[in-house]
Order: structure tokens, then C-alpha cells, then sequence
């Protein structure tokens, strides 16, 4: 017989976000309201209502669907899935789930839009600062690279000289060699037909 399975506790099932999971978290309830400063060290995960400023540079703060933040929000990744009237500014990652409405300002590095989700206001995204410092770095390598490529054709070009006046210096002798054969050719033809002018008279 097989077992019955309707009596086992089933987990539930959590909506887990595109960005990683979180362990710990704080959590603003649905019967909390908020006016001000928020600030923190952890992550944040936001059901009531917040209005004012909402700092947490080095975490992820969360705007659920239930919730109603009017506020500007500064954080490394964040997760929106329900109404934000506010600027805000990622440093990675901004995923704004359906459903959602954001009017303001958006600065982020990354951006994930899903279907169905309204967007108000203007858009930047910023390249990471790793590779504008990798550009920087490589530009004196790039100069210090070129300056043996530029030595090497200076020498090639050098060599090439010496070589060209050394073929012409071995090619010196085989000329003076042809030109003494054809002057004496040529007086052993005058001599020949002299004679043979003369045998003739």
C-alpha cells in the first residue's frame, strides 16, 4: 500500500528574490508607520508605511506589496514590489517586481523590470567604478608597451640599412668584375677585327 502524504507538514513557500537570499532581516510590520530617518546596518524588509529618508548603504532594503513608502532610498540592493514615491540609489542591484509603482529619480548600477510594473520619473545607470579604475591603470601600460614596439622598428629600420649598404658594398665588387670582362671583351673584338682588317689587305 502506498503511503498517505495529506498528513506530512509541507514548508512554505517563499517568494525568494532575484538578488540572493537574506538570513536576517528587520522588519517594519503592516501597522507600523514610520515618519523620518531610517537608517541600519542589516536588511530591511519594509509592510507599513515609511515616510522621510531610508539610509542602509552596505544592505538590501525590501518594499512589500502591502506597503506605502514615500521617501528617498539609499542602499546597495533593492527589491520593490510595492509603491515607492521617492529617489532611489542602488550601488548594485534595483529589481522592481510586477505590480509595483515607483515615481522619482533612479540611479543603479543593475536594473531588472518585470511585466507590469509602472515606472515614473528618470533613469541612470552607472558604470561600476572597478573598471573605470582598470582603464585608468592600463593606459600606462598600454604607453610603456608601445615604447618597445616603437624601439624594435627603430632597430629593424636599422638593420635594414646596414644590410642594404652591405649588399650594395658586396655588390660592388661583381659590378667592377662585369665592367672590366666587357672592356676587355670588347678590346679582344677590336684586336680580333683589326687583325683580321688587316689579314684581309
Amino acid at each position: 500500500m502506498a503511503e498517505s502524504t495529506s498528513n506530512t507538514p509541507q514548508r512554505p513557500l517563499w517568494n525568494t528574490s532575484s538578488v540572493g537570499p537574506v538570513v536576517e532581516h528587520a522588519t517594519i510590520g503592516t501597522s507600523i508607520m514610520i515618519k523620518g530617518e531610517v537608517t541600519g546596518n542589516e536588511a530591511l524588509f519594509i509592510e507599513g508605511t515609511v515616510e522621510g529618508t531610508i539610509r542602509f548603504p552596505e544592505h538590501r532594503v525590501t518594499v512589500g506589496k502591502n506597503s506605502h513608502v514615500t521617501a528617498n532610498i539609499l542602499a546597495r540592493e533593492v527589491v520593490v514590489m510595492g509603491t515607492v514615491k521617492g529617489d532611489i540609489h542602488c550601488a548594485d542591484l534595483l529589481d522592481i517586481r510586477s505590480e509595483s509603482n515607483i515615481q522619482g529619480e533612479i540611479v543603479t548600477r543593475r536594473l531588472r523590470i518585470d511585466d507590469g510594473a509602472m515606472l515614473r520619473g528618470s533613469v541612470e545607470i552607472q558604470q561600476p567604478e572597478k573598471k573605470t579604475t582598470e582603464s585608468a591603470a592600463e593606459m600606462p601600460k598600454s604607453a610603456s608597451a608601445a615604447e618597445p614596439v616603437s624601439r624594435q622598428t627603430e632597430e629593424a629600420a636599422a638593420e635594414a640599412a646596414k644590410q642594404g649598404t652591405n649588399e650594395d658594398a658586396a655588390a660592388g665588387p661583381e659590378v667592377a668584375k662585369e665592367e672590366v670582362l666587357t672592356s676587355a671583351i670588347a678590346r679582344r673584338m677590336g684586336a680580333a677585327s683589326g687583325s683580321w682588317f688587316k689579314s684581309g689587305r
